[in-house]
């Protein structure tokens, strides 16, 4: 096994990753850190998800990093510009160099009595004398992965789906080789990943029919933001990004506030912009009509009603029924009619991991993350010096892994300059126990006793509001009260300090 040293080590090359890479070195010049990903590139879910029509279902003002502006066309922008955007930004910043691809973690232990971490990493594709087995001791461990799990995606059992003499695909993993031209294409669920897909599918397919269990909400929006564009006309460039980012930073959040204030109006007002895009085609009380309060699960965006244009055009048709099981032709529905089909694409869902499935172990005692509370949403209670990065459920990713990266960011630099070795939040049995992910969304309910837990008060409550998390992960003090810092040194060195001190706090 070949060993490395490395001051911080950032799991992920995503959005996240990247994030993280940035705020050290801008706050932390002096501290040395690796990236290690497991797949063969960066981009994370912009690398992975390849199926047609792919894109943000978030502006990009606030998708972008506020430290990078967006200088793309459209506010909803194309998956292979995003991606193409995180290249650039980790080129610009000297940040690619420090990625090291098909580095996949498998476990990382705490030692407290050596003050650091051991993570195992295989690597896929060892040089020439080197092991396909890694350890990089580091003093602080930084997972950016996200909470997808990569490997698998959700399907639910469908009785017969070995009849079923078409091709059967779920979005996570589509290919170049799937033809859908001319053909006909049931695509099974109604959230984003359904409503991205079935307009794009619409454009060369005979017909495309989105199979809904139940309906979801859908929000129309411009592709391009006409306010944005305005004032870009208008001011300085890097001004007007900033404008634009929090006009909808306050638009998003007040949005998300109406919805759960007053869930009627807000079910009525949705409902109408719907019944205006889609007219007399579908009877929007059946099939736009959900079961759920506006945002108890994440309202769907519709950029240029590119959904609703292509209902109307009559290339896609909306049905709302129960899979009774797939035929040789395609699916029998629980009300008795069939759906013919020569593709049938399952975008039933996706499946979550904490922390990309990482073990791990504190001092030899494995942790079990549902028995954990989050610390400000970046931290686990009686983990030492470990943070990782996730966004909103409520808003754009982006916003939240900005405020986390920038905040552990100013940790560390904060133990550098009173000399402390150990940052860990202790754990607390009094608190009131609450979800830490606060929607109904069936993949959410599938993974929620899997994660973390959260309380109902800081700084044990993840707020979902920007606002809030500006104040107390940019501004509070981070000596808090509640995280426990100690001066510990390792016990094989202990005339020196981890990190060396700086000269004043």
């Amino acid at each position: 096994m070949d060993h490395e040293q490395t001051d911080v080590l950032i799991v992920g090359a995503g959005i996240s990753g990247i994030g993280a890479a940035y705020h050290l070195q801008r706050q932390c010049p002096d501290r040395r850190y690796l990236i290690v990903e497991g797949r063969a590139a960066m981009g994370g879910t912009w690398d992975l998800f390849r199926y047609p029509g792919v894109r943000s279902d978030s502006d990009m003002q606030t998708l972008g990093y506020a430290f990078r502006p967006w200088r793309g066309r459209s506010s909803i922008a194309a998956g292979e510009d995003i991606l193409e955007y995180l290249h650039a930004t980790a080129a610009e910043h000297g940040i690619d160099d420090k990625i090291r691809y098909g580095h996949w973690v498998s476990g990382a232990s705490w030692s407290s009595d050596a003050v650091r971490w051991s993570v195992d990493i295989e690597r896929a594709e060892p040089r020439p004398g080197e092991s396909r087995a890694l350890r990089v001791e580091c003093k602080w461990l930084f997972i950016c992965t996200g909470y997808y799990d990569y490997e698998a995606g959700y399907t639910p059992d469908f009785e017969g789906v070995e009849d079923f003499t078409g091709r059967v695909v779920h979005p996570q993993f589509w290919t170049d080789d799937i033809d859908y031209r001319e053909k006909r294409v049931v695509v099974i669920g109604s959230g984003a990943t359904a409503v991205t897909l079935v307009p794009a599918l619409a454009q060369q397919a005979a017909k495309v029919t989105m199979l809904q269990r139940s309906p979801t909400y859908y929000i129309s929006m411009p592709a391009v933001d006409p306010i944005a564009k305005a004032l870009e006309r208008l001011l300085p460039s890097d001004v007007a990004y900033r404008l634009a980012r929090w006009k909808n930073i306050v638009m998003s959040y007040a949005m998300w506030k109406f919805c759960r204030t007053f869930p009627e109006r807000a079910r009525a007002l949705l409902m109408r912009g719907v019944r205006e895009r889609v007219g007399e085609v579908l009877d929007v009380d059946v099939h736009f009509n959900p079961h759920y309060a506006p945002w108890d699960q994440r309202l769907c965006l519709v950029p240029d009603d590119d959904l609703f244009r292509a209902i109307r055009s009559g290339k896609a048709e909306v049905v709302t029924d129960h899979v009774e099981r797939f035929t040789p032709r395609g699916i029998k529905l629980r009300g008795g009619d069939e759906l013919e089909a020569d593709l049938i694409v399952t975008a039933t869902g996706l499946s979550l991991k904490f922390l990309g499935g990482i073990a791990l172990r504190v001092d030899g005692k494995p942790v079990e993350a549902n028995d954990t509370w989050v610390y400000r949403g970046m931290m686990l209670s009686d983990v030492p010096n470990l943070s990782f990065a996730t966004g909103y459920t409520n808003s754009s990713w982006t916003l939240k892994v900005d405020l986390t990266c920038s905040a552990v960011a100013r940790l560390l630099d904060h133990m550098q300059s009173k000399g402390y070795t150990v940052a860990v939040p202790p754990r607390d049995d009094s608190l009131e126990q609450a979800p830490l992910l606060n929607l109904s969304s069936g993949y959410i309910a599938r993974a929620v006793d899997r994660f973390p837990k959260q309380s109902t008060t800081d700084p044990w409550f993840v707020p979902q509001n920007y606002l809030r998390d500006l104040f107390t992960l940019k501004l509070a003090r981070v000596e808090d009260g509640t995280l426990r810092f100690s001066r510990r040194e390792p016990a094989a060195r202990r005339q020196a300090p981890v990190w060396p001190v700086k000269a004043s706090a």
